[in-house]
């Protein structure tokens, strides 16, 4: 294997990195849909087990974790699907840190769909 064959090897793995950095860093995608007073966040996460997917909310923010193992056996050529994931979403709607909503999830294959209470607000009177 010559000097080229070797650079040119290393700079497509390298790519193949950044690509799969880049992917982690938009993925997975997520749809939001407000549908019967309710927020309902869709997320695209195959291949991870729900046991290893944690969902936090604090405030408007809903972070979600998840790390997968590995389970390649033999030589990886290669690599794009996200082994962990650590996102943060800014919800539409308001939720205060004092306030505990009945906020639901579910996890079924490989969509995983969020359901929070959404305020209706109130009727103001025009005097």
């Amino acid at each position: 294997m010559g000097i080229g064959h070797y650079m040119a090897k290393e700079v497509m793995r390298e790519i193949g990195n950044k690509s799969r950095e880049f992917y982690e860093f938009i993925l997975p995608p997520v749809d939001m849909v407000l549908q019967n007073d309710s927020l309902i966040v869709t997320i695209d996460m195959p291949g991870f087990d729900k046991k290893d997917i944690k969902l936090r909310l604090n405030g408007n923010i809903l972070s979600i974790n998840a790390t997968r193992e590995e389970e390649t056996e033999g030589t990886a050529i290669w690599r794009q699907r996200p082994r962990s994931i650590d996102k943060k979403i800014r919800l539409p709607i308001a939720v205060k840190d004092d306030e505990n909503p009945a906020a639901s999830a579910k996890y079924r294959d490989g969509v995983l769909t969020f359901t929070i209470p959404a305020k209706t607000g109130k009727n103001i009177t025009v005097e």
